[in-house]
């Protein structure tokens, strides 16, 4: 029989009865962890949100409670009544924080039962994702996620006060909106009202947070939920959190201190120090030296080796001259096999024009100046694995080569990300048995990055960067037209606007990226804040006048009424929380999420809906046969 609560009222939580606390009479409520029958003796590991407390039933004084005790099994959620003890020398449990006492229950009262779990919560691991997300409100009655919850929650309040400290406002914006391109598809919303029209869910709070500053309230922020219908993968939900600021009048560096300030303040939540400020890299050199626009400042960087391979040796390796040729070394992977070094080479994306030598032992016995002038250049120890990638002259691929002085051309940037994601594809695989996640400071050095206030200590788990100087257009093969690497709001730097027609693929867009750990968190720019200068934009993108007025059109008025400079940033507040908790993807850090599939296995959703309700929003359903 199960009992009701009537008036007892719980006094404490279960994790925070300590032995000070001896004496005291308690009430606690939770769920049963585990429980251990020693005849006349049951012990109950009670659980809550702030831990876990042992429950002791004496049959001998307490009979009742005791009979009770036999009748719970794991999950059953009780009520326990008794007094604080300290427990026997022998008997504390030095990894529990209550170890040093326990409660000698003189009643307990079953207020639910549970059926059996697929799984118990006092488990660590569960390796079936699956059965976790399908009873997602067992699995989040685990430590670790408890731990994370708790961790976002402390993280959030902290980024929140610190914001407001600086002078922002929060101001929610709409969720049901225009559908405006943002690099994504969007989720469309029928209405009911309007037939055969659509609202969107927002992909950010884009257009609106620029018009807040139009409307005169100089700092705005929001911890937003944002919607984008994109393919998952391990750091991508379909709905996300997101840091989202604006500011107006600002320069970048403005930019970058208030996400510095607001990030320290969070990692300062999580016990960790960042320093400030961060150090920043141009997108080019970032290509060249890490092979991404989202360095990992955990692993050496890439080496220009061009220099070790005479005319002769390109020419025999059928290397093709033209095109960077650079080595990666991942540390302390120690001597492999044969097989073992071919089991690398589906890591490796041969689509982009590049190549790599697969057999570095090969080349020192065919090429022995060579190799050993790129173990120099690279400073790798013999227990480093060297890869030497370099373009490939049999492998023509459609892509500009339009330079700008000084900045890298299509062909040269995908031999760069060839080696980057091999790179880092590598460095995973290595990384728990070799330890190749290891930052030194001779690497920062080599990487050649400045700005840092101190020199970054190998010892400390998390790298910020900021990436500047991206691209402001990248070359669309499929339709052979530049298109915007970024959204259609951010400003191209002054000095480039003379090139937006006769030659795109020199000017630079001011827009700045923050990557952590090889993890993109955030991307933002200065936008532009003049008409004129948006339909410029507008016209170089091939969006003519009729199109951008309609879908634009709220907008560009907007920006008739005196609005002024201004700039932003969002970064992502799940991935920050991710690298945070030491997570392996988002779905540890988000209460409810999707599966790879895109399916909520806990609500089962999506889902068909009724012919009238489809009716109602004037939609027609029509499968592919």
């Amino acid at each position: 029989m199960l009992d009701f609560l009537g008036n007892l009222e719980r006094t404490h939580r279960c994790g925070t009865l300590r032995a000070a606390d001896a004496g005291k009479q308690v009430v606690l409520m939770g769920w049963v962890n585990r429980r251990r029958d020693h005849g006349n003796l049951i012990f109950l590991d009670l659980r809550d949100r702030s831990g876990i407390c042992q429950i002791v039933l004496d049959k001998e004084l307490t009979p009742g409670g005791h009979a009770r005790g036999e009748q719970v099994r794991s999950e059953y959620v009780v009520a326990a009544i008794g007094k604080v003890r300290l427990r026997a020398p022998e008997a504390i449990n030095l990894k529990m924080e209550t170890g040093e006492i326990e409660i000698e229950a003189t009643e307990l009262r079953i207020l639910n039962d549970a059926r059996l779990t697929p799984f118990s919560p006092a488990e660590e691991a569960i390796k079936d994702e699956e059965v976790r997300l399908k009873y997602r409100y067992v699995d989040l009655r685990r430590a670790e996620m408890q731990r994370n919850f708790r961790l976002r929650h402390e993280i959030t309040l902290a980024i929140r006060a610190n914001l407001s400290q600086q002078g922002f406002l929060e101001i929610e914006t709409p969720i049901l909106t225009k559908s405006t391109p943002e690099g994504a598809r969007d989720f469309l919303v029928p209405s009911r009202v309007h037939a055969g029209e659509f609202y969107a869910l927002p992909q950010s709070p884009q257009i609106f947070k620029q018009i807040l500053m139009i409307s005169g309230f100089d700092r705005y922020f929001q911890i937003a939920r944002c919607f984008r219908d994109e393919d998952l993968r391990a750091d991508r939900q379909l709905e996300f959190t997101q840091i989202d600021l604006e500011m107006s009048f600002p320069r970048r560096e403005s930019v970058f201190a208030v996400v510095e300030q607001f990030l320290a303040a969070g990692f300062a939540a999580a016990g960790v120090t960042l320093p400030t400020p961060f150090p920043r890299i141009t997108y080019d050199d970032s290509m060249r030296q890490f092979g991404s626009d989202k360095p990992d400042l955990r692993l050496p960087g890439l080496t220009d080796v061009r220099p070790a391979f005479t005319d002769e040796n390109l020419a025999t390796l059928q290397i093709d001259p033209a095109l960077p040729v650079v080595a990666l070394r991942i540390p302390n992977v120690g001597e492999l096999s044969r097989k073992e070094r071919e089991d690398n080479h589906p890591l490796f994306d041969q689509k982009k024009g590049a190549k790599f030598i697969d057999d570095f032992k090969r080349l020192a016995k065919s090429f022995p100046e060579a190799a050993a002038k790129v173990r120099e250049l690279t400073g790798a120890s013999d227990a480093d694995f060297v890869i030497v990638v370099a373009g490939d002259p049999a492998h023509h691929i459609k892509a500009s080569d339009t330079k700008f002085p000084g900045r890298l051309s299509e062909r040269e940037i995908n031999v760069y990300a060839a080696a980057g994601n091999f790179r880092t594809e590598l460095a995973k695989k290595y990384a728990d048995r070799h330890g190749a996640f290891r930052m030194t400071e001779e690497t920062v050095e080599a990487a050649h990055v400045h700005g840092a206030a101190d020199p970054i200590d190998g010892s400390k788990a998390f790298y910020p960067i900021w990436i500047v100087d991206f691209p402001m257009f990248e070359y669309e093969l499929a339709s052979g037209k530049w298109v915007p690497a970024h959204h259609p709001f951010t400003a191209p730097y002054e000095a480039d606007m003379a090139n937006l027609v006769s030659d795109p693929a020199s000017v630079r867009a001011d827009c700045y990226d923050l990557a952590m750990n090889g993890l993109e968190l955030g991307s933002g720019s200065i936008r532009i804040h003049r008409k004129d200068v948006q339909q410029q934009i507008f016209a170089s993108l091939g969006i003519s006048d009729e199109e951008a007025r309609k879908r634009f059109g709220f907008f560009l008025d907007a920006l008739e009424y005196g609005t002024p400079p201004h700039g932003g940033i969002a970064l992502g507040l799940d991935r920050i929380i991710m690298l945070l908790a030491g997570a392996a993807n988002l779905r540890e850090v988000i209460a409810f999420p999707k599966t790879a599939k895109a399916i909520d296995l806990m609500a089962d959703a999506p889902t068909t809906v009724t012919e009238q309700q489809l009716r109602e929003l004037h939609v027609r359903v029509a499968l592919k046969s």
